[in-house]
């Protein structure tokens, strides 16, 4: 298969889980299980999963005082921040609040990439997500699938969740030129769990977990296995082909599959206007993924 298609595939499959998570994360907290106690139990059972997978399979380090800061820098703005942030402000805020402030990432991306990558922001990139993002933001304005106004201190948790994230795609790529996959998510993440847990032990504690239904633990396994586990791994996979726009781009189709979703539901309806909104989207991520160098093994 040409590479370029399986870059895209996994970048959509990755928009796909993020798209589903805003809904079942909500299912979840804060009356089952706080957000902090919900990061615990997803960022430490993948850094465990991770961590054995690295050392039974690949058995490769990461070497060099350059590199293992930088892996360190990838799991505070990648896990710590990222997850502490994002469930922080879901808990508090409206999930379409949330879908339309993550659309900023990519602007930080843009940013952090210039700053530290050396990466040059030419008018195609630029126009690409300024389209996207003006589709995203049409799309969602427009949406009636959730009534809730939203929370100030949840949005601004939601901005610098957006922010931490556009940073780590950045950091993270010149590790993903030298290392496998893995190697660099299994190191991430164990710094992420070191940090997030004095955060979520209170709360990872105080559910009583037997009352759990069965729906609610499809939930957390969902969350677990998917969210966390598969789409960091696809992310990371895909940086070592695509720059760390074409990835933050990305997160523009995720409130197109949200609204998607909500329909299969019956919980949303499908209009011309909202399928105009998602060609813009469309049409946004195809001009940045046809930047020049976007694919291949140069930045």
């Amino acid at each position: 298969m040409n590479k370029q298609v399986q870059v895209h595939g996994a970048l959509f499959l990755v928009a796909l889980i993020y798209g589903s998570n805003y809904s079942i994360a909500k299912e979840v907290m804060p009356f089952y299980v706080g957000p902090f106690g919900l990061i615990v139990i997803r960022v430490v059972s993948a850094a465990l999963f991770f961590g054995v997978f690295s050392r039974l399979v690949v058995k490769e380090k990461i070497v060099g005082r350059a590199d293992n800061l930088r892996s360190v820098a990838c799991g505070v703005t990648g896990i710590a921040i990222n997850q502490l942030c994002f469930f922080g402000g879901l808990n508090l805020t409206a999930p379409i609040n949330a879908a339309l402030l993550m659309v900023i990432s990519p602007v930080a991306v843009l940013l952090f990439s210039a700053l530290l990558l050396r990466e040059s922001v030419g008018w195609r990139k630029a126009a690409g997500i300024a389209v996207a993002c003006l589709g995203a933001l049409l799309l969602i304005s427009q949406s009636g699938g959730e009534s809730a106004t939203g929370n100030m201190l949840g949005d601004l948790l939601i901005v610098l969740n957006a922010v931490s994230f556009g940073m780590y795609l950045v950091l993270v790529k010149p590790l993903m030129q030298r290392y496998k996959a893995i190697t660099v998510v299994s190191r991430i993440f164990a710094v992420g769990a070191a940090i997030v847990v004095p955060f979520g032990w209170q709360q990872l504690l105080t559910p009583n977990y037997e009352t759990f239904p069965i729906s609610i633990w499809l939930a957390i396994a969902f969350m677990v296995l998917a969210v966390t586990i598969l789409a960091y791994l696809l992310n990371t996979w895909a940086l070592r082909y695509a720059n760390p726009s074409l990835v933050g781009a990305y997160i523009y189709l995720q409130p197109v599959l949200a609204i998607l979703i909500a329909i299969t539901f019956g919980k949303d309806m499908f209009t011309l206007q909202k399928g105009l909104y998602a060609l813009l989207i469309f049409a946004g991520v195809y001009m940045v993924s046809r930047t020049r160098q976007n694919l291949g093994k140069g930045v």
